[in-house]
């Protein structure tokens, strides 16, 4: 599915060994926290797994890229001897599997208080994670032996945590040792987490672009933001003006693994299709290098991601089964997005150009005369006729449809004409066309004429709800529509907890393709008195994006 609906490669966890914290449920941070620089025995399998990842990607055109850990080892929360995940011991500032000892940390073995100084940024510790003093040759020859061992196994590049907490000098001396990788030539892609300070005298991304590309939190910050509260009409102004540093230094991405916990009102499990719209939507713009984020539904901050549990001789809270993307607790935000990586690769440089606009919800702009796209934040479709810069002919919808291994597209096409193209935006969705996905060459469209979604007469739409209830309270959904009781809570939409879910619950009710309503929780008590929840009413509608005609709704009580 990657490779031919345009990826160019996929981001990993860090994949050296780690903490192991059974007693808070295997958190997800676990994983940023070194023991060794071993591969073998973590939460997600052995070195020969990895290494067979890795091939299988490649094999497909997809490179791996790997969250590269170099700031720090564990912290003072931690297990405080280990074993860790492969079953190394260890106490904060002693790691014998590297092996690291007290002298190869910093002197300043206390929390960062002021981080708008530079000297306590990048010379203390970072949420007490004892600070590698990445000053050292041993320390320098210790994490680059590290990355030169998955380069050797065919990894392509590296996302590096906390680079503002390492001292540039140190990190382009990490980076000189590093090898070429293999078979693709060259040294491997680098792009460093660098958080903005926000003070005068604060770390900023520019002080790292001569090592490596940077990601622009400021992407997240405020076209996410934007784009969350429909005010699409702001998004290229913001991209052209707002930005940190150049487009070609810059990677973007609506939210990642830290940002969903810490700002979670620009996430999947809060934004539902709007944040399916926002990521096809980054991956049309202008600016940076896209990444798109790919997750799984928790219930608290800390959660990691789902697993059996703890296993004999797999003590690390591994993830045992197949990820399944039609199942309940993984999100595979990547499925939704369709063929739509397949326009950034098409579009390359190409300038934006606004072609139309309607209210600030909706939005259509040519990237050139590669590619036009149209985004649409509201809860009804919009059918548009637009300029357009791209030549004459018909082209697949990559937002609406994937492109197979043959290079078939199942999206219906749209058609250009004497420059001008007519297209209907889905309630919250887009529409994308581009150069590479001519329907007549190459890639044949389904149904000529049709609509992507035809075969959804009835969509499900399957509600998702946190709200804490005392025995006996029911959570319904009640909507303006009669499926959801038409405001009535008697007839609204029952939802259901399970064991060791609650207090999640869930339901489903079938919608016409193309519904837009609204909608508000209640909890219904067993004499019928019921609780409405507060705020004004969520707005939505169905729209299935591909042919599983289903559609997830998000919401936690208010």
């Amino acid at each position: 599915m990657l490779g031919p609906n345009g990826y160019g490669a996929v981001q990993v966890s860090p994949p050296q060994e780690h903490v192991v914290l059974p007693g808070e449920g295997h958190p997800w941070w676990q994983d940023y926290q070194p023991v060794s620089y071993s591969i073998d025995n973590t939460r997600r399998g052995s070195r020969a797994e990895f290494a067979d990842m890795v091939a299988r990607c490649r094999d497909a055109g997809v490179r791996i890229y790997v969250d590269a850990v170099v700031n720090h080892m564990t912290g003072s929360g931690s297990v405080g001897s280990g074993p860790g995940s492969a079953g190394s011991t260890y106490a904060k500032y002693e790691y014998p599997a590297v092996p690291y000892g007290d002298g190869d940390f910093g002197d300043c073995r206390r929390d960062i208080a002021d981080g708008t100084d530079p000297a306590e940024v990048q010379g203390c510790e970072l949420v007490a994670l004892s600070d590698l003093d990445t000053g050292s040759a041993h320390v320098r020859g210790a994490v680059a032996d590290y990355l030169n061992d998955l380069i050797g196994l065919g990894v392509a590049g590296f996302r590096v945590d906390a680079v503002k907490h390492v001292p540039a000098a140190d990190l382009a001396a990490i980076y000189a040792r590093l090898d070429e990788v293999p078979g693709y030539g060259g040294r491997p892609c680098i792009f460093q987490e660098v958080l903005d300070g926000g003070g005068p005298e604060s770390i900023r991304p520019p002080g790292y672009t001569h090592l490596g590309d940077v990601i622009d939190e400021r992407y997240h910050d405020q076209v996410g933001a934007q784009i969350r509260d429909g005010r699409l009409d702001s998004v290229l102004e913001t991209v052209r003006t707002g930005m940190a540093v150049e487009s070609d230094q810059a990677v973007v991405f609506v939210d990642n693994h830290d940002s969903q916990r810490s700002d979670p009102s620009i996430s999947y499990q809060a934004m539902g299709q709007r944040h399916v719209l926002a990521q096809a939507l980054t991956l049309a713009q202008p600016y940076g290098t896209p990444k798109v984020m790919s997750s799984y539904r928790f219930e608290s901050t800390a959660q990691g991601p789902p697993s059996t549990g703890t296993e004999a001789g797999n003590p690390a809270g591994a993830i045992t089964a197949p990820t399944d993307c039609s199942g309940e607790r993984w999100f595979c935000e990547h499925r939704d997005l369709n063929a739509m990586p397949t326009f950034t690769n098409a579009v390359g440089e190409a300038p934006a150009v606004e072609r139309a606009e309607d209210g600030a919800a909706r939005i259509a702009f040519d990237r050139g005369e590669r590619g036009f796209a149209a985004f649409n934040a509201s809860g009804s479709g919009w059918t548009v006729t637009s300029a357009t810069g791209l030549p004459d002919g018909r082209y697949c919808d990559v937002a609406n449809g994937t492109i197979g291994a043959d290079g078939a597209c199942d999206s219906a096409g749209y058609a250009v004409s004497g420059g001008e193209v007519t297209v209907t935006v889905p309630p919250n969705g887009a529409v994308a066309l581009h150069v590479d996905a001519l329907c007549a060459e190459g890639a044949p469209c389904a149904d000529e004429g049709g609509s992507p979604d035809e075969e959804c007469a009835t969509v499900t739409a399957a509600f998702s709800a946190r709200a804490e209830t005392w025995y006996g309270q029911e959570v319904r959904v009640v909507g303006s529509v009669p499926a959801l009781g038409s405001w009535d809570p008697r007839d609204g939409v029952r939802l259901a907890t399970d064991e060791g879910a609650y207090p999640t619950w869930r339901g489903e009710v079938d919608l016409p393709e193309g519904t837009a309503f609204e909608y508000k929780l209640v909890k219904v008590a067993p004499d019928g008195s019921v609780q409405w929840e507060a705020g004004a009413n969520r707005s939505a509608a169905v729209n299935s994006p591909d042919a599983r005609c289903a559609q997830a709704f998000t919401a936690e009580w208010r």
